[in-house]
C-alpha cells in the first residue's frame, strides 16, 4: 500500500484572484495539518473544509503578492453549535513576508453557533514589492482537543487607503 501524506498540500486552481489585488482562497488552495486524514479533517471539492477533531490547528497559505501595499489577511469560518474546544481557547490569524519574515498576528476567541470573520479588526501587512505572503490560522498551544470549526475561505486583500 502506497504511503498517503497526513497533510493535505495548497492545490492553487483553488486560489482566485478578483480585481487584480484581492485573493479567496478556498479550502483547498490551503495547506491543512492532517486535512488528508478523514478522522480530523473533511475536505470537499466544493464547500467549507469541516474539522472533526485536532488537538493541533494549522491551516496555512502563501499568495505573490505583485503591488507595493497595505493588505489585510482574514479567515471565514463558522463553528457549529456541536463544535467543542473552542470557550477559552485562544486562536491566532497570522501574517509575514516571505518565509523568514516575522510574523504579526491577532487574537481571536471563537464560540459555538458562531459565523465570523476573523480577526476582528484588520491584521494589516505592508508589502513594498513583489512577494510572498504566507498566512494562517492556529491554535497549537493549548493541547485541547477541538471540533466543529468550519474553515470557508481565507481573503487576503489591499486595504483600503
Amino acid at each position: 500500500m502506497p504511503f498517503k501524506k497526513p497533510h493535505h498540500t495548497s492545490d492553487k486552481s483553488y486560489i482566485m484572484i478578483k480585481d487584480g489585488d484581492k485573493f479567496e482562497i478556498l479550502p483547498r488552495g490551503l495547506n491543512i495539518v492532517w486535512g488528508n486524514d478523514s478522522r480530523y479533517w473533511k475536505i470537499p471539492e466544493q464547500g467549507p473544509a469541516e474539522l472533526t477533531q485536532v488537538s493541533w490547528l494549522e491551516v496555512s497559505g502563501v499568495v505573490h503578492i505583485t503591488k507595493a501595499m497595505t493588505y489585510s489577511v482574514s479567515f471565514e469560518v463558522k463553528v457549529k453549535e456541536e463544535g467543542f474546544g473552542w470557550n477559552g481557547t485562544d486562536v491566532l490569524v497570522m501574517a509575514k513576508i516571505g518565509k523568514t519574515g516575522k510574523y504579526k498576528f491577532k487574537v481571536n476567541n471563537l464560540s459555538p453557533g458562531q459565523n465570523i470573520v476573523i480577526p476582528s479588526e484588520p491584521l494589516a501587512i505592508h508589502v513594498v514589492g513583489p512577494s510572498d505572503l504566507h498566512f494562517g490560522l492556529y491554535e497549537v498551544w493549548s493541547g485541547k482537543w477541538k471540533g466543529g470549526l468550519e474553515i470557508i475561505k481565507a481573503v487576503v486583500q489591499p486595504l483600503p487607503l
